[in-house]
């Protein structure tokens, strides 16, 4: 890979779905049944990762994104993004397949990817493009590899920074092979799929999952797909009858208000294409603001230091584009940080400040107390150490099961 300076404009989604209203119901089996209003043969999003600024480009090479499912169905379709590209990206090849061992794939398994039917296409600059249908058996919870042959100079490309998975690159085409050994180089970076979207007999809709690092499932086991969003799929994969996907939309230093350069652009820039837009959404879950505190400059500095106001005014704005779509927007209260690299006392009072108003102004159609959750119960400012990671900001991977465990299924039905 080739290191640029240049970064692409951001880009205008492509709209996907129409989305339905939502309510919500008694208990997790009275939920079940309840989805099936929602119709049981339309498109939804079974994996998702929300598109940043790279450094990175490529040229004569192929990258293998690996990809968790949430949904299984019997057609795939893929969004790759050109969002952040300042030139047209011109793909030779795109394979979905099964995926195997390392950057193997399941013989048998490769399916061809074609845009209009053909099998190499362009995406201009600052362009989303959603492929035709593959017809192929996608298990859930389960891994796919999704390889694109990009034969020319790519300039910067469009990525996820932290996949919290092992990705692969190699020089010429290959995102036909079924073996792994031309791909030698790895990253932790997914780089153009944004979305794999899937037809499912039995997903009734789809739970984004929109936020910051601790939704994207930083310092969580890297190839385990222990975010705590995967949790939480792994939970409706279990009910009996009609499921949920989930489309995980966090992204590491993301913040609510000001646009971070890798970090991706800010919460209520990407809010359209990265939660309304998606394919089969029902439920929004909204995790995010700690960062806008954290980032902000000490003593405050008006270019960069975000408010507990400010934040708030964010949130009614996101909930007021939710609601616009007639889409549930569930709200989170934010972990507790004590002890992180970014904490300080004033940025614990906005913290304070934000909770309680998620608490209490009514203003989200429900609320998950992540924060008492996660907490110390010796000291309330603190992680609990059973679920810190290390760092005193990310769970660990028992800490985002802990997370996924306290959502209330009823709050996802309408």
């Amino acid at each position: 890979m080739k290191i640029l300076t240049r970064f692409g404009l951001f880009g205008a989604a492509v709209p996907l779905a129409v989305a339905a209203g939502t309510s919500a119901a008694g208990n997790a089996a009275s939920a079940a049944g309840s989805w099936q209003n929602f119709g049981r043969s339309g498109w939804v999003t079974s994996w998702s990762a929300s598109p940043q600024r790279s450094a990175a480009s490529f040229d004569d090479q192929t990258v293998r994104d690996i990809v968790f499912t949430s949904v299984g169905g019997d057609e795939v379709r893929l969004v790759l993004s050109n969002v952040f590209g300042i030139t047209p990206l011109q793909v030779g090849r795109a394979t979905v397949a099964v995926s195997g061992s390392g950057a193997a794939v399941v013989p048998g398994t490769v399916g061809q990817v074609t845009v209009a039917g053909s099998a190499s296409f362009q995406i201009p600059a600052g362009a989303q493009m959603l492929t035709d249908p593959v017809r192929m058996r996608v298990p859930a919870l389960h891994d796919l590899a999704v390889s694109l042959y990009l034969p020319d100079q790519t300039g910067a490309a469009t990525n996820h920074s932290d996949a919290q998975q092992v990705n692969w690159v190699s020089a010429g085409d290959h995102a036909a092979d079924t073996g792994g050994g031309a791909f030698t180089t790895e990253t932790q970076s997914w780089y153009y799929v944004s979305d794999l979207i899937v037809r499912s007999p039995r997903a009734a809709g789809t739970v984004v999952a929109f936020g910051d690092s601790i939704t994207d499932g930083f310092q969580s086991t890297v190839g385990a797909n222990a975010r705590w969003p995967n949790d939480l799929a792994r939970r409706l994969d279990a009910l009996h009858g009609p499921t949920l996907s989930v489309a995980d939309e966090g992204i590491s230093g993301n913040r609510i208000v000001p646009d971070t350069l890798h970090r991706g652009v800010s919460a209520l820039a990407r809010f359209e294409r990265d939660a309304l837009d998606q394919a089969g959404v029902r439920t929004i879950i909204l995790l995010e603001g700690i960062n806008d505190f954290g980032f902000s400059a000490t003593p405050p500095n008006p270019l960069t230091d975000v408010s507990a106001g400010q934040v708030i005014a964010g949130y009614q704005q996101l909930i007021a584009q939710a609601h616009a779509r007639g889409l549930k927007i569930i709200g989170a209260t934010l972990l507790p940080f004590k002890g992180a690299g970014y904490y300080t006392v004033a940025a614990e009072a906005k913290r304070e400040a934000v909770n309680d108003w998620i608490r209490h102004s009514g203003a989200f159609d429900a609320v998950i107390d992540f924060d008492r959750l996660i907490r110390d119960p010796s000291d309330p400012l603190t992680m609990n150490p059973a679920y810190d990671s290390g760092d005193h900001l990310h769970p660990n991977d028992a800490g985002y099961q802990v997370l996924a465990n306290a959502i209330n299924l009823n709050m996802l039905s309408r």
